[in-house]
């Protein structure tokens, strides 16, 4: 693999363990950055982050509800400072832009065609998982600006989990929507949380149900988790959305 040269379909099939060296350093400086700037400006917390350890050989699918971009980068931020190789799924419009590009190639990302069965995609964070390195996907597919929003979850996570024998950890955050209040451009400190929550695996899954179904009560479950665990927050922080 190429620093700055190469393809990046190098970087999205490849172990981010054995990316070159100097992408590896630029990596561990930026997110050691993010980190600290995120946890000044939104002084966020993750509870019970014990549900996000590994288990066993395969990596973790971590789905998370999505209300902001800020939380994008203090989520990979914290998986990172736990020692965690996090590959983020992002829609493929963002590599239009050269810049942008390069940097999520080398960042871990993995773009997927949305409203497609792209396979080519379900097959790199299959192999990910199964190298040990966790999956990071926001199955509402865009920030949820209002809790109005028309809202469709996209489901395959839940077959990202199943080809890559993964249980799912499902995220809840809160707060993040104040970062960038409707209407504003720039961003403010405020005090955000993160909550993790027990994982679901395929074996929770009714034992009588047929494959697809199963793949449905996964998803299910999983989003049921994960919007559990923001209305958890919500009401622990009256008034924070």
């Amino acid at each position: 693999m190429k620093v700055f040269g190469g393809a990046p379909d190098e970087y999205y099939e490849s172990d981010m363990a054995d990316f070159p060296l100097p992408v590896r350093m630029l990596y561990a400086i930026a997110l050691a950055v993010v980190f600290a700037f995120t946890k000044i400006m939104w002084r966020w917390t993750m509870a019970d982050e014990g549900h996000l350890q590994p288990s066993g050989d395969t990596g973790r699918v971590i789905i998370c509800n999505h209300t902001s971009m800020a939380e994008v980068p203090a989520l990979v931020a914290y998986l990172w400072s736990k020692g965690h190789r996090v590959r983020p799924i992002f829609k493929s419009e963002f590599n239009g832009n050269g810049l942008v590009r390069w940097t999520f190639a080398r960042a871990g990302g993995i773009p997927v065609e949305r409203g497609t069965a792209d396979m080519k995609s379900l097959r790199r964070a299959q192999h990910a998982l199964q190298r040990g390195e966790d999956i990071l996907i926001f199955p509402e597919g865009t920030r949820v600006r209002s809790d109005d929003q028309e809202v469709q979850v996209h489901g395959g996570f839940a077959l990202i989990a199943q080809m890559g024998k993964a249980a799912i950890a499902p995220v809840g955050v809160c707060g993040f929507r104040d970062v960038t209040p409707e209407g504003k451009k720039l961003m403010r400190p405020v005090t955000c949380w993160m909550k993790a929550g027990a994982p679901v695996s395929f074996d929770d899954a009714p034992v009588e149900l047929k494959r697809k179904e199963r793949v449905q009560w996964i998803e299910d479950e999983a989003v049921r988790r994960m919007y559990a665990l923001r209305d958890d927050l919500r009401r622990e922080h009256p008034g924070r959305r």
